[in-house]
Parts: structure tokens; C-alpha cells; sequence
């Protein structure tokens, strides 16, 4: 045997060399160095109502894990703070508005989309600062991010409906002025079922 022949010669079974990855794929999301403290905040404030939601640990062990993560320091700790635990302390406040417009049990919710659910209404309820379309569009941009493919569509409707009786005076002013983007044909809302 020839050396050239040597060194083609690969055991049976055997892997490939991994190849390269030099793209991902664009889920809709900003880009990580565009984004603010406060919608670090979100992020991390999403990650743990998860834990809350589906593991129903509680609020003191989740901060204590969650600050501990990559890329914690660059987030508002004061909003995410607010968001987690004001989140959990009203948590069946808030779905007893979301509830309403759902399509299904809040139980066939994903927990992605129940959480980024809470993050709005409270937002809504307690975060006057925040303006409620930017509310509504970082709830969104989480739901695509972090949620299943369509899970920001489901999101977009029920805060959607919440938005004009939480923020009645600056939903009313936005129409009222025009700046209110026409909602899509159809969308009354509420979720649409299967969304």
C-alpha cells in the first residue's frame, strides 16, 4: 500500500468531522448588542417566571440562579427585579384578565407564552414609563425569540385586547392622533384558534 492510501482509510462507523457553523438562523430577534438593560431585563425576568411556571420554584432560589447567569450585569436589575417578583406576587390577578381571551385553558398555554403574557400585563399595570406599544413590541420580539413559531402571534393578541382597558387613556390617545397602526383583518384580539 501506497502512503496516500493510508490516510484515507477510516475506521467503519465512523462520525464525520463536524462541520462549521457560520450562520444562524434569523429568528425575527434583535441582535444581542442592540438591545437595552431593560430588554435584558425581559429576557432574564422570561427565564425565570419559566422556572416559576414550570417548576414552581420559588421566587428567592430563581433571583439567586438567575443572577449567576452570562450576561446578567448588563441587564436592569431594578426591571427585572420588579418584573420577577411583582409577576409572581400577582400572578393570579393577571390571569384572571389574560384568561378572558384565550382560546384554551391557560394549562395548554406554553409556559414561554404565559410568562411573556405576565411580563406585559404587568408591565401594563405598573411600568407607566414604559410606553404600552413598546410594551406590546418587546413582548413580542420575546415570544419570537424564546416562544414556539407562532407563540408571538397568540402573545400579540391577548395584549392586543388587554391593551385598550390597562392603558385606556394612551391607547385612546394613539387612536385618537392616528399614530395606532391598524391591527390586521380579522384580528379582533383574541387569539384565533390554533394560533
Amino acid at each position: 500500500m501506497s502512503e496516500n492510501n493510508n490516510h484515507n482509510d477510516t475506521p467503519a462507523g465512523a462520525r464525520p468531522p463536524k462541520q462549521v457553523r457560520t450562520g444562524l438562523k434569523s429568528t425575527g430577534a434583535r441582535k444581542a448588542a442592540s438591545k437595552s438593560g431593560r430588554s435584558r431585563a425581559r429576557e432574564f425576568a422570561l427565564q425565570a417566571l419559566y422556572q416559576h411556571i414550570v417548576g414552581g420554584n420559588e421566587a428567592s432560589a430563581i433571583d439567586a440562579f438567575t443572577r449567576d447567569l452570562a450576561g446578567f450585569h448588563k441587564a436592569d436589575s431594578a426591571h427585572y427585579d420588579a418584573l420577577l417578583h411583582g409577576s409572581i406576587a400577582t400572578a393570579a390577578e393577571m390571569d384572571a384578565l389574560i384568561t378572558p381571551l384565550l382560546d384554551r385553558k391557560m394549562a395548554e398555554i406554553s409556559p414561554i407564552e404565559h410568562a411573556t403574557m405576565w411580563i406585559g400585563v404587568y408591565e401594563f399595570q405598573h411600568c407607566l414609563d414604559v410606553p404600552w406599544r413598546v410594551v406590546l413590541n418587546e413582548c413580542i420580539e420575546l415570544a419570537k425569540e424564546f416562544g414556539g413559531t407562532d407563540g408571538h402571534k397568540y402573545v400579540n393578541a391577548v395584549l392586543n385586547g388587554l391593551a385598550p382597558r390597562l392603558r385606556a387613556l394612551e391607547v385612546a390617545a394613539d387612536k385618537a392622533s392616528g399614530a395606532a397602526a391598524a391591527a390586521p383583518a380579522g384580528d379582533t384580539g383574541a387569539p384565533a384558534t390554533g394560533a
